[in-house]
C-alpha cells in the first residue's frame, strides 16, 4: 500500500513496471468470465475447498497450498477410501511399494494422490511409510 493523500486518486498499490491501483481504475459494474472454462477431473485433482496441491496455485483458489510429502504404502491391498472414515466408499487397492503423495494428515489419516496424477483420497497413516 502506497502511503500518500486521501481520495480516489491516491494509488492503492504500485506494481513494479506497471501502472498504479487506484479507486478509479477500478472495474465497476457487471464483471464477466472470459474464455472457456478448464474441465477438470475431480478423481484426480489435489483439491478440497480447504487446501489443494502447490501445483494448482494460479488455477485454483483455495486458502492452503501444500507440498506433497512422498510416502510409499507398506500394507498390500490398502483401500484409498473418498472420505477419513473405516466404512467409506472405496476408490481402489493399493499394492506395497505405490507412493502416495501426502497433502495433509488429521488424525490417523492422510489425504494426498496416487502417485503424480493418479486418484485423490484418504489412507490410514499405519499404511504408510517413508519414501
Amino acid at each position: 500500500m502506497i502511503e500518500g493523500p486521501c481520495g480516489a486518486k491516491r494509488p492503492l498499490f504500485r506494481f513494479e513496471g506497471h501502472m498504479e491501483l487506484t479507486a478509479l481504475t477500478i472495474p465497476t459494474g457487471q464483471l464477466t468470465l472470459s474464455g472457456p472454462s478448464e474441465q477438470l477431473d475431480a478423481a484426480h485433482l489435489p483439491l478440497r475447498g480447504d487446501l489443494a496441491h502447490v501445483r494448482l496455485a494460479g488455477r485454483c483458489f483455495v486458502p492452503h497450498y501444500a507440498v506433497p510429502m512422498a510416502r510409499v504404502v507398506i500394507k498390500d491391498n490398502s483401500l484409498l477410501r473418498s472420505i477419513a472414515r473405516t466404512d467409506a466408499e472405496e476408490l481402489a487397492m493399493l499394492a506395497s511399494g505405490t507412493v502416495f503423495n501426502v497433502l495433509d494428515i488429521a488424525g490417523n489419516w492422510a489425504w494426498g494422490q496416487v502417485g503424480d496424477d493418479g486418484l485423490v483420497g484418504y489412507l490410514p497413516l499405519e499404511t504408510l511409510g517413508e519414501a
